[in-house]
């Protein structure tokens, strides 16, 4: 379980976070959601340690990741996998070496044909053993989340995290990625954490949803509640398409 607790952030004059609380359950996809603005990425970012907030801590399994010892906090991040908007590949790596690159940088003590496994495994996981000696040019933007998600994976994480893992990726192809997400969290019993603002993927795997409104921690329930929330930005979030208004109208 990862716990969050009074996080703050300012950049200058700008409060981005203004105080959120909240927890992310083991074995369950948890979605962070909000307009554009709102800090989605930026409370991301102090969950995993990318940014220092002003104030508030974050808990893994009851561990602090602000106020535990360097050797503890090392620990902790070996523990967290991560999926970059875009995938944040390295064009000049293969995939295998795309996937292989966070054991190289913190398992040296691992024997290659190790890491080579794992990587295979991870692969295999995701639907991509074909692709290993592929380069990021010669694969499509689905495939290049895949990637992602697989090298994320490759460690063993306990705690997975992605940001917009469907930005940029056509309808059924994000529908993939997201059924992808949930069977690993599901399949690693993993505590998973996703910024998005796609409401298909809210409603297709949100089993816990936090939006965020003007820094704060506006609402908090799960997929099937979201749709009768009484919270106005919420609604004015939900329904921003109007083809959704009048499905959920309709029902």
């Amino acid at each position: 379980m990862i716990e969050i607790v009074n996080i703050k952030k300012s950049f200058g004059d700008k409060q981005v976070l203004a105080g959120i609380s909240g927890r992310f359950e083991d074995s369950h996809n948890s979605l962070i959601i909000g307009a554009s603005g709102t800090g989605k990425s930026v409370l991301l970012k102090c969950i995993v340690g990318l940014i220092t907030p002003d104030e508030g801590d974050v808990f893994f399994d009851g561990r602090s990741l602000y106020n535990s010892s360097a050797r503890e906090v090392k620990k902790i991040r070996r523990e967290m996998g991560m999926l970059f908007q875009g995938g944040a590949l390295f064009d000049s790596k293969t995939v295998a070496e795309n996937v292989r690159f966070p054991l190289d940088m913190l398992q040296n003590e691992m024997a290659l044909s190790e890491k080579n496994d794992r990587v295979l495994h991870s692969l295999e996981r995701v639907g991509l053993e074909n692709a290993a000696q592929k380069m990021p040019s010669e694969i499509s933007g689905g495939m290049k989340k895949r990637v992602g998600i697989a090298r994320a994976i490759v460690m063993n994480p306990k705690y997975l995290f992605c940001d917009e893992p469907n930005s940029g990726l056509d309808p059924m192809t994000a529908i993939r990625i997201d059924e992808l997400i949930s069977e690993i969290t599901d399949d690693y019993k993993m505590t998973t954490v996703v910024v998005t603002h796609d409401m298909n993927s809210v409603m297709g795997i949100g089993e816990y949803v936090m939006f965020l409104y003007n820094g704060l921690k506006e609402w908090e329930g799960d997929s099937q509640s979201i749709l009768h929330a009484e919270s106005k930005a919420l609604r004015e979030f939900v329904f921003a398409s109007k083809i959704m208004e009048k499905l959920i109208h309709k029902e």
